[in-house]
Protein backbone atom coordinates (compact mmCIF):
# COMPACT_ATOMS: atom_id res chain seq x y z
CA UNK A 1 0.00 0.00 0.00
CA UNK A 2 0.97 3.19 -1.10
CA UNK A 3 0.09 6.30 1.57
CA UNK A 4 0.74 9.86 1.63
CA UNK A 5 0.43 13.19 3.78
CA UNK A 6 -3.30 14.57 4.25
CA UNK A 7 -4.55 15.80 1.26
CA UNK A 8 -2.64 13.85 -1.20
CA UNK A 9 -4.43 11.01 -2.75
CA UNK A 10 -4.12 7.15 -1.26
CA UNK A 11 -3.95 4.21 -3.37
CA UNK A 12 -3.91 0.70 -2.94
CA UNK A 13 -4.44 -2.82 -4.86
CA UNK A 14 -7.86 -4.62 -4.94
CA UNK A 15 -5.47 -7.88 -3.59
CA UNK A 16 -4.61 -5.20 -0.12
CA UNK A 17 -8.13 -4.18 -0.13
CA UNK A 18 -9.83 -7.72 0.06
CA UNK A 19 -7.00 -8.81 2.37
CA UNK A 20 -8.19 -5.58 4.49
CA UNK A 21 -12.09 -6.72 5.24
CA UNK A 22 -11.06 -10.28 5.35
CA UNK A 23 -12.36 -10.84 2.05
CA UNK A 24 -12.43 -13.73 -0.31
CA UNK A 25 -12.04 -13.68 -4.46
CA UNK A 26 -15.11 -14.88 -6.50
CA UNK A 27 -12.81 -14.19 -9.23
CA UNK A 28 -10.26 -12.49 -10.72
CA UNK A 29 -7.65 -12.82 -7.95
CA UNK A 30 -4.79 -13.49 -10.17
CA UNK A 31 -5.69 -9.48 -11.68
CA UNK A 32 -6.16 -8.10 -7.94
CA UNK A 33 -2.44 -6.95 -7.95
CA UNK A 34 -2.53 -4.57 -10.89
CA UNK A 35 -5.84 -3.17 -10.04
CA UNK A 36 -4.96 0.04 -8.37
CA UNK A 37 -7.34 1.67 -6.15
CA UNK A 38 -7.23 5.61 -5.57
CA UNK A 39 -10.76 5.63 -3.93
CA UNK A 40 -13.95 3.50 -2.90
CA UNK A 41 -17.68 4.07 -2.87
CA UNK A 42 -20.37 2.18 -1.09
CA UNK A 43 -23.75 2.13 -3.29
CA UNK A 44 -26.79 -0.01 -3.67
CA UNK A 45 -28.29 2.46 -5.89
CA UNK A 46 -26.81 1.85 -9.28
CA UNK A 47 -28.30 5.12 -10.06
CA UNK A 48 -26.17 6.64 -7.86
CA UNK A 49 -22.92 5.33 -9.07
CA UNK A 50 -23.80 6.41 -12.28
CA UNK A 51 -24.21 9.58 -11.51
CA UNK A 52 -21.65 10.62 -8.99
CA UNK A 53 -18.66 7.66 -9.46
CA UNK A 54 -14.52 8.58 -9.94
CA UNK A 55 -12.14 7.10 -11.62
CA UNK A 56 -9.82 4.50 -10.04
CA UNK A 57 -12.68 3.24 -7.84
CA UNK A 58 -13.45 0.26 -5.48
CA UNK A 59 -17.48 -0.28 -5.48
CA UNK A 60 -18.57 -1.89 -2.41
CA UNK A 61 -22.20 -3.35 -2.58
CA UNK A 62 -24.84 -5.23 -1.18
CA UNK A 63 -26.93 -5.49 -4.27
CA UNK A 64 -26.65 -9.17 -6.23
CA UNK A 65 -27.70 -8.12 -9.65
CA UNK A 66 -26.52 -8.18 -12.88
CA UNK A 67 -27.20 -4.46 -13.15
CA UNK A 68 -24.19 -4.38 -11.10
CA UNK A 69 -21.77 -5.69 -13.51
CA UNK A 70 -23.74 -3.18 -16.53
CA UNK A 71 -23.25 -0.16 -14.23
CA UNK A 72 -19.46 -1.10 -13.37
CA UNK A 73 -18.51 -1.86 -16.71
CA UNK A 74 -20.15 1.33 -18.09
CA UNK A 75 -18.10 3.31 -15.69
CA UNK A 76 -14.81 1.49 -15.81
CA UNK A 77 -14.95 0.16 -12.35
CA UNK A 78 -12.38 -2.85 -12.35
CA UNK A 79 -13.22 -4.48 -8.94
CA UNK A 80 -16.42 -4.99 -6.69
CA UNK A 81 -17.15 -5.77 -3.21
CA UNK A 82 -19.73 -7.54 -2.33
CA UNK A 83 -20.65 -6.72 1.48
CA UNK A 84 -22.63 -8.49 4.16
CA UNK A 85 -21.88 -12.02 3.04
CA UNK A 86 -23.80 -11.33 -0.52
CA UNK A 87 -22.24 -13.64 -3.54
CA UNK A 88 -22.90 -13.40 -6.96
CA UNK A 89 -24.91 -15.62 -9.22
CA UNK A 90 -23.00 -17.49 -11.67
CA UNK A 91 -24.30 -15.78 -14.87
CA UNK A 92 -22.79 -12.39 -12.82
CA UNK A 93 -19.13 -13.89 -12.66
CA UNK A 94 -19.23 -14.89 -15.98
CA UNK A 95 -20.24 -11.40 -16.96
CA UNK A 96 -16.95 -10.17 -15.03
CA UNK A 97 -15.08 -12.27 -16.56
CA UNK A 98 -16.15 -11.06 -19.97
CA UNK A 99 -16.19 -7.50 -18.70
CA UNK A 100 -12.50 -7.80 -16.48
CA UNK A 101 -13.51 -6.73 -13.32
CA UNK A 102 -12.43 -8.55 -10.21
CA UNK A 103 -14.91 -9.97 -7.60
CA UNK A 104 -14.78 -10.71 -4.36
CA UNK A 105 -16.83 -10.37 -0.97
CA UNK A 106 -16.78 -9.82 2.83
CA UNK A 107 -19.00 -10.48 5.42
CA UNK A 108 -17.92 -7.15 6.82
CA UNK A 109 -21.14 -4.97 6.93
CA UNK A 110 -20.70 -1.96 4.58
CA UNK A 111 -20.34 1.04 6.81
CA UNK A 112 -17.64 -1.61 8.67
CA UNK A 113 -15.83 -2.56 5.41
CA UNK A 114 -15.81 1.21 4.10
CA UNK A 115 -14.01 2.32 8.04
CA UNK A 116 -11.16 -0.94 7.86
CA UNK A 117 -10.25 0.76 4.39
CA UNK A 118 -10.44 4.31 5.31
CA UNK A 119 -8.56 3.35 8.47
CA UNK A 120 -5.84 1.79 6.20
CA UNK A 121 -5.48 4.35 4.22
CA UNK A 122 -8.00 4.50 0.96
CA UNK A 123 -9.56 7.94 2.45
CA UNK A 124 -10.53 9.61 -0.72
CA UNK A 125 -14.38 9.53 -1.61
CA UNK A 126 -15.28 7.73 -4.40
CA UNK A 127 -17.43 10.15 -5.75
CA UNK A 128 -17.69 13.81 -7.35
CA UNK A 129 -19.20 16.97 -5.19
CA UNK A 130 -22.55 16.98 -5.61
Amino acid sequence: MVSYEAGVISTMTFKEAVSIVEGTFFWGDELADSIELRAACGADLMSDVMAFVKEQVLLLTGLVNPQVIRTAELMDIRAILFVRGKKPTPDMVDMARDAGIALAGTREPMFIACGKLYEAGLRSGGTRSI
